[in-house]
């Protein structure tokens, strides 16, 4: 069962966004990706990860314990007398796969942005980051009847054919409130998604994961997720990119009074009153903790952490995210590494 932190009915956080129709949203869309991510767009192509790929990029010093024996440049180490490792460049035919989580907890929202299009916002700009000729794309995305599959196409107009679809979907909705009576049929959840999608992702390339993964975590924080094994076997032969996605409050709860919370995935009603000091700061600490041990399960797992707030500029955020992991891959190994400055 998925553990919410935050018990709300989604409603979108801006109403002439989502009163907009699905072309328009799609062209807003569109032209704040292209603008705002257009440093990272032109220039010699590098794909959206620095890793594992098949163009020479140069030569840096093995790090261990991080780099692979397999990839030593034994021509640079002979040389310097100094163990170095090949970089590489991300392949120029790259297969990425994405998993879109569009459960009924992603449609919760209360800045300008609602989850679930911050999730379609974050596929845009993976879209367009490797967006490239021979590139291809292809989407999973959980919905409550099942799971919807777009095989992996290359071309701008199959991308946007899928974010126009992410936007059209109909919205998830919380089910009636039925105390003593589960739901008739279980949705899919992440980890479904995660085993589908390894089945289908044979050749090497990049899976992508955007979700809030909030399903199952157990109450023993020791515990793995349902979905870490998964992920974990996805690290082994892809680069793995989990983009989560949160709300304010999620995090904190602000000091309105008496509220009713709606679980959006069990449809359980239950009354809180916010004016409670120490009832918000027991659901701050609470939440804090939950979002630490989403992050670490996806450290264990071996894939890259890209947090995004509904409230926040994700495409900044994006940005700032990309630059740090190709400098992180192309930063040399210096003897102050992990030293005091």
């Amino acid at each position: 069962m998925r553990r919410a932190t935050v018990m709300s009915a989604g409603t979108p956080a801006d109403p002439g966004l989502a009163e907009l129709a699905p072309d328009q949203r799609l062209r807003r869309l569109e032209l704040t990706v292209t603008r705002r991510l257009n440093g990272l767009l032109h220039g010699q192509y590098r794909g959206l990860l620095p890793g594992p790929g098949s163009e020479p990029s140069g030569s840096r010093e093995y790090r261990p314990g991080e780099d692979e024996v397999r990839r030593m440049d034994w021509a640079v180490t002979a040389r310097t007398a100094v163990p170095h490792v090949r970089q590489v460049d991300a392949d120029r035919e790259l297969t990425t796969w994405l998993l879109v989580d569009g459960s009924a907890s992603m449609e919760f929202g209360t800045a300008e942005l609602d989850k679930r299009e911050l999730a379609v916002a974050a596929v845009a700009a993976v879209g367009f980051l490797t967006a490239g000729v021979g590139n291809r794309l292809g989407a999973q995305v959980l919905r409550a009847d099942g799971v919807r599959r777009f095989p992996a196409r290359s071309g701008r107009t199959h991308l946007l054919a899928l974010l126009r679809a992410l936007l059209a979907a109909p919205r998830a909705t919380a089910p009636p409130d039925r105390p003593g009576r589960g739901p008739t049929t279980r949705p899919p959840d992440l980890a479904d998604g995660l085993d589908a999608l390894h089945r289908i992702a044979n050749r090497r390339g990049m899976v992508v994961v955007v979700s809030d993964f909030l399903d199952g975590l157990p109450d023993d924080p020791d515990q793995p997720a349902p979905w870490e094994r998964t992920l974990r076997r996805l690290a082994v032969r892809h680069q793995v990119l989990a983009i989560e996605v949160t709300d304010p409050r999620e995090l904190e709860l602000p000091d309105v009074g008496l509220i009713t919370l709606v679980d959006p995935e069990t449809g359980r009603h239950r009354e809180v009153c916010t004016s409670d000091r120490g009832l918000r700061e027991r659901y701050a600490e609470a939440a804090t903790a939950q979002r630490e041990q989403v992050h670490q399960a996806l450290r264990r797992s071996g894939a890259i952490h890209l947090p995004l707030r509904t409230d926040g500029d994700w495409s900044a955020d994006i940005v700032r995210h990309v630059h740090a992991q190709r400098r992180m891959a192309a930063a040399p190994a210096g003897p102050s590494r992990g030293g005091v400055a």
